[in-house]
C-alpha cells in the first residue's frame, strides 16, 4: 500500500511541475508588438556600434537571432537608426537579452 501511494504521489507532483513548465515556456514565447531600433542611437543603451534591440514594457533588449543589418540599411530615413519601428516578435528574455525566433517588422 504504501509504494501504491509513493507511485500515486510521484505521478502527482511529476505531472504538476511539466504542467507548469510547459506553461511558462508558451508564455514566453508567445507572439507579441513591441517597438524595436538601434539600442545604441534610439534607446540610448550602453554598447559599440548600431545593434538592434527591442522595448518591451518600457525596458529595452538587445536581440540575439537576428541582426539590425538584416532588415535594410539601419542609417536610412526609415532605417533603425533614425527611427523607432514596430516588429512583431517571438522570443523570450534570457540573460537581460531577447532571443528572438521570429522577427518582422509591421
Amino acid at each position: 500500500m504504501k509504494l501504491l501511494f509513493s507511485l500515486f504521489l510521484a505521478l502527482v507532483v511529476g505531472n504538476t511541475c511539466i504542467a507548469q513548465k510547459s506553461k511558462a515556456k508558451s508564455a514566453a514565447s508567445a507572439m507579441q508588438i513591441v517597438e524595436a531600433a538601434c539600442g545604441e542611437c534610439q534607446f540610448k543603451m550602453d554598447g559599440k556600434g548600431c545593434n538592434l534591440a527591442v522595448r518591451i514594457k518600457g525596458k529595452s533588449y538587445f536581440v540575439d537571432g537576428t541582426s539590425i543589418d538584416e532588415h535594410g540599411d539601419a542609417h536610412a530615413d526609415d532605417g533603425f537608426c533614425k527611427a523607432i519601428r514596430k516588429a512583431e516578435v517571438k522570443g523570450a528574455v534570457v540573460k537581460n537579452r531577447f532571443k528572438v525566433s521570429y522577427f518582422k517588422i509591421l
